[in-house]
Parts: C-alpha cells; structure tokens; sequence
C-alpha cells in the first residue's frame, strides 16, 4: 500500500491537505469570488458600463462580468485544490464538475464542503489514474462520480457546520466586541502568517460583520508590524513585500526566533477591540476578503465594498469621514505605531537582536 500511495503521489498529511490544499483553495477564491467582487465594485462606484450591464442570463439568472467570475468560485477552488494536489489532467478537469457539486449543495458554507470533497475525489481519481486501458473513461466518471456522490451525502451537513459556527463566532462578536474583537484579531492574524490560509478559513466560516472587522485589523497588524519592524533590516522592498504581500516571508524567522512575533500579536489583540468597540468596524464583503488583511489591500477593499453594499441595501446613507478614519487608523497608522512600540521594548528586553528579523 505504501508503494502504491508513494507512486501515486497520495501524500496522507497535514502539510498536503492543511497546508497546501487550503492554500490553493484561497487562491481559487481569489481568481473568482474576489476578483468578481472587486469588478462588481469597480463598474459600480466608476460608472463603466461594461461591467455593470449584463452580460449573459442563465436560467433566469443576470450576470455581470463580474458575476460570471463569482459564480465559478466553486469550479475554481477545487481546481485549484487538484493542481496543488498535483493531480494528473483528466483528474485535475475532471475537478471543475467536483467543485460546483460541492459549492452548490454546501450552500453558504460550500469553501469548506470544496475543500474536504475535492481533496477525496482528487485521490480517488489520483488513484485509478492511467491503471487501466480505457483511462480516459474511468478517471473522470472515477472522480466526477465520488465527487458528486460526496457532494450529496456531505456537502449539505458540513455547509450547515460551517454557517453554523460562522454565525457563532459573528453572534459572540456582536455580544462580546471587546473580548471576542481580541480573539478574533489574535487568531485570524496569526493564521494570516503561518503557513495556512487565513482567507480559506474566513471564506469557508462566512465571517463577515464585526468579526470580519476584527480579522481585518488582525491580518492587518501582522503584515503592517513586521513590516515598519523590519524596516531597518530589509528597507522599501521589505515594506511593500511584507505590507501588501504577505507577513508569511518572516515564518522562517519565526522559527528561529519567536519572540519576534510578540510585536505584531500584540498589535492586533489592541486594535481587534479597537475595531470593534471603537470603529464598530464591520466587513460586510466577500468573507475572504476578512482574512486578507492588507494583501493587495482585499481587506479594505471588502470593507468597503460592504459600505456600498449596506448603502444599496438602505441599512447605510453615506460612508463618512469618521468610517474612513477608523479604517486608515485600524489598517495602518495603528498598528505600525503599537508594532514599533512594543518591538522598542521586546529589544530593550534582549529578546530580539538586530538581523533577526533580515529577509
């Protein structure tokens, strides 16, 4: 059996399926619902045309461009679970029908149906890849087969999970901003710069609201700390690659030495209840976007695609001067002085020394 798994490339571990298959289910997150949200939002506030009219109708059903790109966020999330699974290609194309099964029966929690179905389908179909003559039949009815089968049996259940303690977590917030904004930021933030997807998991809880606004601000303190932290040691090109890239580039001196995270963590304990005590900060775009932080600015970019939302919907009559404050402060200017701050102090300790923190 070991053999068989080794020659199939059926890797059975937490790096594979928790680690690199979230990972790419973010970015196939990214290359249809994020992206649509961000078109939707473009044709919208600047009037282009183009991609505010329809553009096709599918059973009964307008679509933008941006619709178009939103609606095959299920297709797009297994594939990409498949490539990082390193799927063959009747196996990897195959994914396309797993993944709208998969979306489309989870209902609102379909990221997380996604993830666990096309990760089984994709090993089932690895596994009878090309053993027998009539490969290109039994692959894709192999995988395509499991995959709706699947679909049907667990994607309604684990979607009903996933809203469930979504809706929980958004319940408590609301309850408890002051304690829950600290967890939720604390959380989300150092998901964001472990080697996990912080997005994936916003996207398959569907947080959004008060603790979408504290992810935010967690996400953001971790990219936005070690950013002005490591300034000294890896200047402009540290800053922009670490402050609208990713804070995940410091894991390695993480490892090394985790007291350097102890300025950042800090940071965001302090602005999530800020956030959501303060700011009353709230998410209301794609859920994805709340585990973004300032990567490509997605967090902002949903937070303010929620102020559009909210005023169309009639439950918001204008974004304010105050809103757009407490977003700059929350995002940016807070926690690049706390992280500065609290790191002053962490060196005068003798806990972190200078190039600790190099690239």
């Amino acid at each position: 059996m070991k053999e068989f798994l080794k020659r199939k490339d059926i890797e059975i571990s937490l790096k594979r399926y928790g680690i690199d298959a979230l990972g790419a289910m973010a970015q196939g997150l990214f290359c249809s619902l994020l992206i649509g949200t961000i078109i939707d939002t473009i044709g919208t506030q600047f009037h282009v045309p183009f991609l505010t009219q329809t553009v096709a109708v599918i059973a009964g059903t307008d679509y933008t461009v941006g619709g178009l790109a939103s609606a095959m966020s299920g297709p797009a999330m297994a594939t990409a679970i498949g490539y990082a699974l390193k799927c063959p290609p009747l196996v990897l194309f195959s994914m396309i029908t797993v993944g709208f099964a998969a979306n489309a029966l989870g209902g609102a929690g379909g990221p997380l149906a996604v993830l666990f179905v096309a990760i089984i389908s994709a090993e089932l179909g690895k596994a009878v890849s090309k053993e027998t003559k009539i490969d290109i039949l039994v692959t894709p009815l192999v995988t395509i087969g499991a995959g709706v089968f699947l679909s049907w049996l667990i994607a309604p259940p684990l979607g009903k999970a996933a809203m469930w303690l979504g809706n929980l977590i958004m319940w408590a917030t609301e309850l408890q901003p002051f304690f829950m904004g600290i967890l939720v930021s604390v959380l989300v933030g150092m998901a964001l710069t472990l080697p996990i997807s912080s997005a994936a998991i916003c996207a398959a809880l569907g947080l959004t609201g008060l603790a979408g606004g504290a992810a935010v601000a967690g996400c953001s303190a971790q990219m936005i700390g070690f950013a002005v932290i490591s300034f000294k040691e890896n200047k402009w090109g540290g800053l922009v690659s670490q402050g609208i890239g990713t804070s995940m580039l410091q894991m390695g001196n993480i490892v090394k030495n985790p007291r350097i995270w102890i300025a950042p963590t800090l940071a965001s304990a302090i602005t999530g209840p800020i956030a959501t005590c303060l700011f009353k900060l709230r998410m209301d775009g794609a859920p994805v976007s709340s585990g973004m932080g300032t990567c490509g600015l997605v967090g902002q970019i949903g937070v303010y695609t929620g102020w559009v939302n909210d005023i169309a919907a009639g439950t918001k009559t204008a974004i304010t001067g105050p809103d757009w404050a407490g977003l700059l402060l929350i995002s940016f200017i807070l926690p690049a002085l706390l992280s500065l701050l609290i790191h002053k102090g962490v060196q005068k300790a003798g806990w972190v020394k200078e190039g600790d923190l190099k690239l």
